[in-house]
């Protein structure tokens, strides 16, 4: 448990206390620290983590971050390129390379100079997201779990809970997605759920009888989700303390808040690695690929590892749907929700919900860092 590394000492005791500051996944203030001197791509816990989760060796998992590092810079520099031709990318964990999908009339030549493979495909990126967004405009049944673009396939997948596949009104939706564009289903185990949690004592934030978990510091504050507002304004720490207020929220629709701090609490830039790893450094917020290694830090289940499935995807939850959310096949369970999804050193988004746990496994997913930071007006604290 947390307060267990109470005896640690130097700046490693102040991040430490800084992240019980600021409950669950939490952060420290590299501001006054002198000039580092170059870091290892990961931490030998961090790397354990990935070995343990996503199945590599020492040696494949230093790899993988390496390769997912270029990856997520020749993304940007292959887009450019691609133009109105682009159909998406992802990272190919075999190949350790970026593919980007094209449409016909894209400048192959310049792409692959990028250092991306290329894939033609018969739909843009902007048709793909055209039809999305006339399936966002449906009103979904209970047993519709969301839909995403999948840049794989060059199809919008409609998610079916199983249990539910030949209800009418499930059928009727299907039949009407399908006259969005292309659309093909899938069927899942069960239902997306969010991941607040009842009142339990020890764990990181609370609001009126709800558990949570917290995203990223910024100056002023942290992010988490915004299912997680309760609307009693005040937000209390691991330790009862009065922490600070919620200033914005959003859910459903989207599923975003943040909360400001004060009251001798305070901020810094780390997540907390619940000595699975060692508490991890926020250095960004550069967004990773579909395909790349993440991890997720929370409250209930700790620190999990996985990779990243799907980008704007709408999740249908009993309470309404939630748009632009990202999917992974990292687990989380109740309590874990608005929790730190991190790719490397940088900060990918905060957790909103799921469905499985982290014993039997399951699928998650987060509302993505930037668009919290940008639609609040806030700024990542950083090392």
């Amino acid at each position: 448990m947390r307060r267990t590394t109470a005896m640690r000492t130097g700046l490693s005791a102040l991040l430490l206390l800084g992240s019980w500051a600021t409950a669950s996944a939490v952060p420290a203030s590299a501001a006054d620290s002198p000039s580092r001197p170059t870091e290892p791509p990961a931490s030998a816990p961090l790397l354990s983590a990935m070995r343990h989760d996503l199945g590599l060796t020492k040696s494949q998992a230093e790899a993988r971050l390496a390769a997912e590092k270029t990856a997520t810079a020749v993304e940007r520099k292959a887009k450019r390129a691609a133009g109105s031709s682009y159909g998406g990318s992802w990272f190919d964990a075999t190949s350790g390379r970026l593919t980007v999908a094209v449409t016909r009339g894209a400048n192959t030549e310049a792409l692959r100079a990028t250092g991306a493979t290329v894939r033609l495909v018969r739909h843009s990126a902007r048709q793909l997201d055209a039809t999305k967004a006339r399936i966002d405009a449906l009103s979904a049944p209970a047993g519709i779990g969301g839909w995403y673009v999948d840049v794989k396939t060059d199809q919008v997948v409609v998610n079916v809970v199983a249990a539910h596949r030949r209800d009418n009104d499930v059928q009727t939706f299907l039949a009407r997605a399908r006259q969005a564009g292309p659309v093909t289903v899938r069927e899942t185990a069960d239902a997306p759920r969010t991941f607040a949690a009842g009142t339990v004592g020890g764990d990181p934030y609370y609001t009126g009888n709800v558990r949570c978990s917290i995203g990223f510091s910024v100056y002023g504050g942290f992010v988490t989700a915004g299912h997680c507002d309760q609307h009693t304004g005040a937000v209390y720490g691991w330790d009862g303390s009065y922490v600070g207020d919620f200033q914005g929220s959003s859910f459903p629709d989207n599923d975003y808040a943040w909360v400001s701090v004060g009251s001798g609490w305070w901020t810094v830039p780390v997540v907390l690695g619940w000595g699975t790893v060692s508490d991890q450094l926020v250095r960004g917020s550069a967004e990773a690929p579909v395909g790349a290694s993440i991890c997720r830090s929370g409250s209930t289940s700790h620190w999990h590892c996985g990779t990243v499935l799907a980008k704007s995807e709408t999740v249908n939850y009993s309470q309404g749907a939630v748009h632009e959310l990202t999917k992974t096949s990292v687990c989380a369970e109740p309590g874990d929700s608005g929790g730190s999804f991190i790719s490397g050193d940088q900060a990918q988004g905060v957790t909103s919900g799921g469905w499985g746990n982290c014993s039997s496994g399951g699928e998650t997913w987060y509302q993505p860092v930037n668009e919290i930071l940008n639609r609040y007006g806030l700024t990542l604290q950083t090392a």
